[in-house]
């Protein structure tokens, strides 16, 4: 058996025993894969640790940047309370009608809501709001473009408390974030913010290196300081 099989042999075996699907979470992989959206939510297990985290936060603000088809924020948004809200950041209009959709399905829609626009700007929009005194997130997760992965975990610091989570997801690049000489894009991006999470005063961080059904992979967890 190669590695790969194994790989999704166990992550079958795991997400069966104790991340099962539902019909939500189901038909928001299948709108997702019927309007053509790319094969890059998170895996189950990894839903799941989401979730947890968030419940384990007690989180009641969540801001997550990349919205896809809206699989990765059901998760998070289930774990909210009943007057908890999620923003969710998608750069494509397409992309975010699918996710609203498939969170109105999971009955999640009066506690989500999706923007739509380059996260950067929309980013900058939310730090306008309450007369630039936004109320503080308890959990970001960041799966978005990897180029601007250093300026989105700036934002996640400024738009967080202390005791605040930050989740950056996707940060092992097959292995090629050990490169310091790599000139693809998304590796620079990911190795600066992890510089970022390494360096930041309001920071302390790890990371962890996946393999599943995703291939071989990764994120980071990093916690605000006081």
């Amino acid at each position: 058996m190669t590695e790969p099989q194994l790989w999704q042999d166990v992550d079958d075996y795991f997400t069966g025993l104790l991340a099962p699907p539902d019909d939500a979470l189901t038909d928001a992989l299948n709108d997702s894969d019927a309007a053509g959206l790319p094969h890059i939510n998170v895996a189950p297990p990894q839903g799941k640790l989401l979730h947890l985290l968030a419940v384990i936060q007690g989180a009641t603000r969540i801001l997550e940047i990349g919205t896809l088809g809206g699989y990765s924020t059901i998760w998070l948004a289930r774990a909210l309370p009943e007057d908890g809200h999620l923003i969710t950041l998608e750069y494509s209009e397409r992309h975010a009608e699918v996710a609203r959709r498939n969170l109105a399905r999971a009955g999640l829609d009066k506690i989500t809501e999706v923007r739509v626009g380059p996260a950067l700007d929309s980013l900058t929009k939310l730090a306008d709001e309450g007369d630039g005194n936004p109320a503080p997130f308890d959990l970001v997760f960041i799966d978005a473009d990897k180029v601007n992965n250093p300026r989105y975990v700036e934002w996640a610091v400024k738009l967080t408390r202390p005791g605040s989570l930050i989740i950056l997801d996707n940060v092992v690049r097959g292995g090629a974030v050990t490169d310091p000489t790599s000139d693809d894009p998304s590796v620079r991006g990911t190795r600066e913010a992890l510089d970022l999470f390494a360096t930041h005063p309001k920071l302390t961080a790890t990371a962890i290196q996946t393999v599943g059904s995703k291939g071989y992979d990764g994120f980071a967890l990093a916690r605000v300081l006081p």
